[in-house]
């Protein structure tokens, strides 16, 4: 039996990043982009308006106040999309709209609100500084600038950026295929007949789900029986994926074949069993260069597993750095016991109160209790040199729910 920290070595040792391949923009959403993302153009590519407005030469608004406004003459209306047909001298100006180029000899423009028309006439009621309301060529991004760099994950950001770049495809890393194979004599589909002491497979779904909600491409592949041919042949069937995950059959019960299909099937097992709970019977290897896990058949244990070994397993093959879900000191608010000698990892509900946390348990801790994990937003982590976390200690947890901080309200203003 080897500790997590032994056991996550031994895994994240085993990989390196997927090869990279091209994709268009909209489907890198979420993906992590495998090249340096250069400028090819200025953006914007001219000068032009934040305004709608008056484009004029600034000395022509030096001292203009609501009751000594200064006069200029209209000579020119340029939308957007248009270019300017005429040069703006003094005493001029053209009626601008938002984002149009601004006019050769203009150096300002003055919004519209701040004007009156009557006619060519036009009466400006403020100052404009040189610069006002324009939009620089390259004020946001310059010819030759690495805009995103290797190793980002593109979000709406990034893929509205690429599309201003004029990058329709781009370089992203390769999401893994992952089998998922299901064991037990015990087990059926979650559509079959359920009688005779059945118990449908929610481990095959629990598992898509977190294989689904890492990035990655999901391949179920049904039920294997505890047979070693029927295990031998899921194996077969999954051996085309880049990672290969089953659940169950990996402790120590008379019916526990994975460990051994994984071996006939030539897999090297680098360890079997880590000192944690819930999560113990974990098995790991390398089958010709495909990751093999055998996780857990208890739901809970299952899905920890994945959740602590296989989930940063995966973001690093997809290249991504941070692999590691976030993690928070929070104040226990019950008496926790547990096995000394076991890392243990404990679902839990967290709150924020100001700028401290509060955390406690979701209730029964059994690894057959899935209501567990529907409770849970966080992970309390234990060490396993003490058998009791007291009230008012401080505790890790390890935030597993994206949506942890966010608020029904927007909390910057006053909403009811």
């Amino acid at each position: 039996m080897i500790s997590v920290e032994e056991a996550l070595s031994h895994i994240l040792n085993s990989i390196s990043p997927l090869d990279p391949e091209k994709t268009d923009i909209l489907n890198a959403l979420g993906r992590v982009i495998g090249e340096d993302i250069y400028s090819g153009r200025n953006i914007p590519p001219k000068d032009n308006s934040a305004m709608d407005g008056y484009a004029l030469r600034s000395d022509d608004t030096k001292g203009a106040t609501s009751e000594a406004p200064a006069i200029v003459e209209s000579i020119e209306d340029i939308p957007a999309g248009y270019p300017s047909q005429k040069t703006i001298g003094r005493g001029q100006a053209a009626r601008i709209m938002t984002g149009a180029f601004v006019p050769e000899g203009a150096d300002t423009v003055v919004k519209v609100e701040d004007t009156d028309r009557e006619g060519n006439r036009v009466k400006i009621f403020v100052e404009s500084p040189r610069g006002d309301n324009i939009r620089y060529s390259g004020e946001d991004v310059k010819i030759g600038d690495l805009v995103i760099p290797k190793g980002k994950i593109a979000g709406p950001a990034e893929v509205g950026m690429l599309a201003s770049l004029g990058r329709s495809f781009i370089t992203v890393y390769q999401r893994p295929l992952v089998a998922i194979i299901a064991t037990g004599d015990e087990i059926v589909d979650v559509d079959e007949d359920t009688s005779g002491d059945k118990i449908i497979s929610s481990n095959s779904y629990s598992i898509n789900a977190q294989v689904r909600e890492c990035g990655a491409v999901a391949l179920q592949t049904g039920i294997a029986k505890d047979r070693e041919e029927s295990l031998i042949a899921a194996f077969r069937a999954a051996s085309r994926a880049d990672v290969i995950i089953s659940s169950g059959g990996v402790s120590v019960g008379d019916y526990d074949f994975v460990k051994d299909v994984m071996a006939q099937m030539g897999t090297n097992i680098e360890f079997w069993q880590v000192a944690q709970r819930p999560g113990k019977p974990l098995a790991f290897g390398t089958m010709q260069g495909k990751l093999v896990f055998g996780l857990p058949g208890n739901p809970v244990s299952s899905m920890i597993t994945f959740e602590e070994y296989v989930r940063p397993a995966l973001l690093k093959m997809m290249g991504r750095e941070e692999i590691f879900r976030r993690t928070v000191t929070a104040t226990l608010m019950e008496d926790v016991k547990k096995k000394r000698g076991l890392k243990h990892f404990i679902r839990a509900r967290v709150k924020k109160l100001g700028t401290n946390f509060v955390v406690s348990t979701t209730g029964e801790q059994g690894s057959g209790i899935l209501k567990s994990m529907v409770l849970a937003n966080g992970i309390i982590v234990l060490p396993e040199d003490i058998s009791l976390a007291k009230k008012g200690d401080e505790v890790t947890v390890q935030l597993i729910d994206d949506t942890f901080e966010m608020s029904s309200k927007p909390e910057y203003l006053a909403f009811q």
